[in-house]
This record gives C-alpha cells, structure tokens and sequence, in this order.
C-alpha cells in the first residue's frame, strides 16, 4: 500500500492514524506508513482491491490488529494497547456475526449487558434501535428466521445500540444482492446524518464508496 496522507484540523480529529505500519512476517508491509485523520462526524471510506491493506488497517483501529509501527490515537489518547471492548467502537461486519441462539433483541441487548447496564435501561436502548433500522416487530425472532437484508439491519443496530462515538464497518453489504445493497447504503447513509456518529468503512466497490462518503481514502 502506498502512503495515504489526509490531516485536518486538531479539534475536529477523533482518529489520528500516525506513521502505522503492519507486517506478519517481519519484512512484507501490508500497511506501509499510513497517516490519516478522520473528523468527529464525518463518514470516511477506506477503498481499495483486496490485499491492499484496508481492512487491516480497520481492524488496527478496532483493537484486533496491533501496528508493528506507529500510533493509533482515539480523541487524542493512544490506544495502540488498548482492548477492543474498552475503545467505545461498534462494528459491522460482512457476515453478520449475530448470535444464532439469541433473539434479535437478545442480540441487541448483549453489548449493555456486558457494560453492566439495568434490565431497564437495556430494554429502552434495544427498542430505540430496533426503531431505528426498521425492526421494532422482530424483536422475538432468531436470526435464522430474517433475510440477508433482516440481518444487516440487525447487525447495525447492534453497533450503534451502546451510542458509540466511532462505528467500523467491514465491507457490510457484500453480502447482499445488488438492489437490497443499493437500498442499505441510502439506509446506512441517512441513519449517519440523523445519528451523527463517526463512520470508517471499507469497501472495494468505487460507486458505493462516493454515493456514501463524506471523503475517500484510497488504499493501492
């Protein structure tokens, strides 16, 4: 991968990217020398084909990858030996990873449960996001028992049902056949304007990229 080299202004930068580098092997770089910044608010996609280093580069973000070299910084603070849990990020990914033994609500209420919220407080959170994607009448279905599209939406309000300040998503519509992904990325996009919150999203796909992004930064 080349250099991608974005700043902008201190106070508006919630992820700073600064210098990372990551290789498995101790010599071949998948990531070589990447400075970004990415804007409080602002929907940025990570584009580029396979093996170009942009989904490593997510999941260095995300806590699940350490750089071999540089710093990540997260609202200023270093987070380059942080845990995923304690970064306040959610995550959608490409092949769902809901929970096929938990309901969609269970699915939904699995990450408050884990960040010790009340019975309370956990069902109005699930509720307001299952409104948000559409699916307040699925609450008590599994999974196996909702359509690719079904799914996705569940898998997004599972990443934003905990309000947090940044969301990743890994090449989430792959999956999905060409009209239902057209109809996600307006979906995904509105719920972005409305909500506010942070996205980085990774994609190889150039149209979906500049229908949804606020910027673009392309990986090769």
């Amino acid at each position: 991968m080349s250099d991608v080299d974005t700043s902008a202004g201190a106070s508006d930068v919630l992820v700073s990217f600064r210098g990372v580098q990551k290789s498995y092997d101790g010599e071949a770089l998948i990531v070589k020398d990447l400075n970004l910044d990415i804007r409080k608010g602002e929907f940025l996609t990570l584009l580029g084909p396979s093996g170009s280093g942009k989904t490593t580069s997510l999941m260095m973000l995300a806590g699940f990858e350490t750089p071999t070299a540089g710093e990540i910084l997260l609202g200023g603070r270093a987070i380059n030996n942080v845990p995923p849990h304690k970064r306040d990020i959610g995550m959608v990914f490409q092949n769902y990873a809901l929970f096929p033994h938990m309901t969609v609500a269970e699915n939904l209420a699995f990450p408050l449960s884990v960040r010790g919220m009340s019975k309370t407080d956990v069902g109005e959170k699930v509720k307001k996001a299952l409104g948000m994607v559409q699916l307040d009448t699925f609450a008590h279905r599994y999974p196996a028992q909702l359509s690719g599209g079904q799914q996705q939406r569940v898998a997004l309000a599972r990443a934003l049902v905990f309000e947090p300040q940044l969301v990743l998503m890994d090449e989430p519509l792959g999956a999905l056949d060409k009209q239902l992904r057209e109809h996600m990325q307006m979906e995904i996009k509105h719920l972005h304007q409305r909500l506010g919150v942070t996205v980085v999203y990774v994609t190889h796909d150039q149209g979906e990229a500049l229908t949804m992004s606020d910027r673009v930064a392309v990986f090769h």
